[in-house]
């Protein structure tokens, strides 16, 4: 059926409502591991959100790819759609930097007028936050290397760049893991705790995305989905990427040497 129009009317699919049904228990099951240890629920709500987002993913590949449905207009507005998400992205974490500064400049009676609180000893910003900065830049690099090499037609090096991204982003996550367990003091401990864990918890759950975004692009590159004309994916996996480093670059300014 021919179009009289550029633009991609999107026929009905089951993964957004399932999606959301899925990010919805898995926050019910957060909860019950908090206070029942239960975690199970949690389990199974994490698999039915990764089938229903992996699904998801690859019906809009199939649209952009095999059905030819992303025209060059369609393409601009994802392009702004992305750069929107990343603006309340930056708005999101915005807030929690707020807070902090909040607490830290003028430190309230009820943690002794004094930051950090008295009994909480911060991480020391020349261990392992240094490395964690040292790998996150070091995959701000790779991915700038993946996409000039895409653009280049180098394949070879287009393949192997995204897959020490991925690498990269897989070393950051296990070495904040690696912190949290060693730290001394918990998400409970003051207004300290909750900022501390909140503000790295969600770039942690940020660089799990955007490791699996790059993985997503990595395997349509593979497939011949994409090319040098046709990289969406690739491109805004390596936008975001850079997003994740920046607010890295901030976080480990504030978060880390602020406390020192």
């Amino acid at each position: 059926m021919k179009k009289n129009h550029p633009f991609h009317l999107v026929t009905n699919s089951p993964w957004p409502i399932l999606t959301s049904f899925a990010i919805m228990n898995v926050l019910i099951g957060s909860v019950n591991v908090f206070y029942k240890k239960d975690e199970w629920f949690l389990f199974f709500s994490f698999t039915i959100l990764s089938l229903s987002v992996f699904q998801w993913w690859r019906d809009v590949k199939r649209e952009s790819s095999i059905k030819g449905d992303h025209t060059i207009v369609v393409k601009k507005m994802i392009k702004m759609g992305m750069i929107l998400f990343i603006v309340s992205e930056v708005m999101f974490f915005l807030s929690f930097f707020w807070s902090f500064f909040h607490a830290s400049l003028a430190p309230s009676v009820e943690i002794g007028l004094k930051w950090p609180p008295k009994g909480i000893v911060p991480f020391n910003p020349m261990e392992i936050p240094l490395l964690n900065t040292i790998v996150l830049l070091s995959s701000g690099a790779s991915i700038t290397w993946a996409h000039q090499s895409l653009l280049s037609k180098n394949f070879k090096q287009t393949v192997l760049s995204m897959l020490i991204t991925i690498k990269l982003g897989i070393y950051f996550s296990i070495l904040q893991w690696w912190e949290y367990v060693n730290a001394s003091f918990t998400i409970s401990d003051s207004i300290f705790g909750s900022t501390f864990f909140l503000t790295t918890g969600f770039h942690g759950i940020h660089v799990l995305i955007g490791t699996a975004f790059i993985m997503v692009a990595l395997q349509s590159i593979t497939s011949l989905k994409s090319n040098m004309i046709n990289h969406l994916s690739m491109e805004l996996s390596a936008w975001y990427w850079h997003f994740v480093d920046v607010v890295w670059l901030f976080l480990y300014l504030v978060i880390y040497w602020w406390n020192k």
